[in-house]
This record gives C-alpha cells, structure tokens and sequence, in this order.
C-alpha cells in the first residue's frame, strides 16, 4: 500500500511540474526536476541531461499513462511537442501475433507497407533462412515512428488489445495481434520521495516484453515492499523491450529478500513465468576493501552477491577476502556487457 504521504509528495511534485508545463514547456519540467533534492547522492548514476544509466527517466516519465492500467489510455494519448517539434511516443519495432501459418515476409511487408517502409523481423530469421515466421508471430521494424501511429490508427480495439485484418494465399482477413510499446511504459517511479540507491537495486532477467515498468514495480512491491522504481531494459536503436528489467527498493531488508530468493514468479493477466533475480552490478565501483589502493585506483570487477558480503571487490582483495572459511564458495558477479543490440540490415520496402 502507497503511503498517504507519499501520494501528497507525488501530488505535489506533479502538481508544480504541471504548473511549470503550462508557463514554458517540457524544457521548465525537467529543469525542476533536476533541482529537486533527494535524500541520496546521485554521483554514480552518471547524470546525462538530467538522466542517467541506471535510472534514464524520459521526458514523460509522469503522464497519466503510466497510472492508467488499461492499453487504450496510453494509445488514445496525443502525440507529445517539445518546442513545437513531434516527440515519439512509441518504439519502432512493433509485434504482431496470431499470422496465418502460410503469410511469407514479402506478404507480411506488402500487407504493412502502406504504414510506412519496414522490414520484418523475427527470433534467429538469419539462421534458419526461412520465409516463413515459424511461431506465427512477427517483428515490424518500421523506419519513422509515425508509422507505428498510423498503423495504431488503423486499428480496431477489443479488450484492450490492438487488431488489424492480414491475408495470406489461403486465409483471407485474419485478424492478427498488434502489440506496439509505448516508451513511456519503459520507467516508472512509485515512490518519488524515497532515494534511488543502485546499491539497493536488483536485476530481473527474463521479463516478458508486454509487461511494463508499473506492472513489474506493483508484482516486487507486493511480493517485498519497499519499491520506489522499477525500470524495463530497452535497445538503444529501437527502443523496445530486451526482455530485462531493474527495479529499485528503499531499504536493505526488501532488497536483500529479493535477491535471496534468486528466482521469483511474475503473474499478470495472460503473464504467468518465472524469471531470475540478482544484484544490479555497476562498473564503475570501487573496491570497497581497499577503495583503490592495492589496484592502482582501477574500478572494482568484481561484486559478491552473498548476503554476508554485498561489496565490490578488486581482484587483490576478493583472493583475500575469499580464501578465509566459509567464503570460498562466494560467486563473483560482472558487469552484464553493454547494449549490443543485434544488427538488422535495414533495406526500407
């Protein structure tokens, strides 16, 4: 449950950025959350532009839309200016589901094309040369965001959830699932008024790519408490969900129960999987035995996820540390390798 006060410090936080969104733009709101002070140093989040790496708020990281939790809320919203100028509101990769089993990629392009130049896309098409999505479900790469609009436009809403008509040789107006993702579903804060501690924040590996930040952030909190944010990975060239998440807790306690459990159920709505959880390792830590002194002031590379230890180690001190009794069985945790997203050739049809 949300704290009274906390819902009048959101209220209020949302109520000056509103004010300030009215007198000169989205340019005024950022400024003023920038100035806002936390009760934490952000040093080591790396602040670009008012973001940072491990918690990159975008620019409507408090729209309704994130408070909403039906599909259509989002969809229906209109497209956001910043100084007079289109603000994307969705990623350019779009999925669509339920194909007809005989649709080939020229089909599935000539059918999507009139949105915009595309390719289609899906899981290890280079590998398998195939023309044929094997799952019945698809990838669209479109080249301009506009084109996930108008394709949004397009179609027809029931349940909350998007369809629009495909035919293939055999099949004629099927209906298929098109399920766009909406970037400000990427970030969401449930507690503004507590601190964003990296030191306190997990890993989720394996989050299914229809859930988004608001979602993952209510399933932690309900299962540990203590949540103030929760974050889905994204690419950086698209957009659009990895199938990662990070969610941030206030206090030592949730945080260490849910890295304890290692593995947690994610249920919501047709969700229902269990995906992996471990400490969120940052590379730019240093030893916190020595601070730097006995590895020439170089980042430590190593973080033991052991609830008897939770620090970062230079290789100096973890053979130290970790040859006494009890520690020889500590695992070392890295850094995850950066954002390698995988290269598309894009060829617009």
């Amino acid at each position: 449950m949300i704290k009274s006060s906390t819902i009048t410090s959101n209220l209020h936080l949302l109520t000056a950025s509103l004010s300030l969104l009215s007198e000169g733009g989205i340019t005024k709101v950022k400024a003023f959350l920038c100035s806002v002070s936390f009760p934490v140093a952000f040093s080591s989040l790396h602040f670009h532009n008012c973001r940072s790496s491990l918690f990159p708020f975008e620019d409507g990281f408090l729209d309704d839309s994130h408070g909403d939790q039906s599909l259509s809320s989002g969809l229906s919203s209109p497209t956001r200016c910043q100084n007079g100028e289109r603000v994307e509101r969705y990623s350019r990769k779009v999925f669509v589901g339920g194909l007809p089993p005989d649709i080939d990629e020229d089909e599935i392009t000539a059918s999507f094309r009139r949105f915009g130049p595309l390719v289609v896309d899906w899981p290890h098409k280079a590998e398998s040369k195939s023309y044929f999505p094997p799952k019945g479900y698809a990838f669209l790469l479109f080249q301009e965001e506009s084109s996930v609009q108008a394709l949004i436009d397009a179609c027809l809403e029931e349940d909350g959830k998007l369809y629009l008509c495909v035919s293939s040789p055999t099949i004629k107006d099927k209906p298929v699932q098109i399920r766009p993702w909406n970037l400000s579903d990427s970030d969401f804060v449930m507690d503004g008024s507590q601190p964003l501690d990296p030191r306190k924040t997990i890993f989720v590996g394996g989050v299914p790519r229809p859930l988004r930040a608001v979602e993952l952030a209510m399933i932690m909190d309900r299962l540990y408490g203590g949540v103030c944010y929760a974050g889905i990975d994204t690419d950086p060239e698209l957009k659009y969900p990895k199938g990662a998440g990070r969610v941030a807790f206030s206090n030592q306690q949730s945080y260490i129960a849910a890295i304890s459990a290692r593995f947690v159920q994610l249920q919501h709505n047709d969700i229902d999987k269990r995906v992996e959880v471990k400490p969120y390792v940052l590379d730019d830590q240093m030893c916190d035995e020595c601070q730097g002194t006995r590895c020439g002031g170089k980042f430590a590379p190593f973080f033991c996820a052991n609830v008897t230890c939770l620090q970062y180690y230079c290789e100096y001190c973890w053979a130290s540390i970790h040859s006494r009794a009890g520690r020889e069985f500590h695992k070392q945790l890295v850094k995850e390798g950066g954002d390698r997203p995988r290269h598309v050739p894009f060829r617009w049809s």
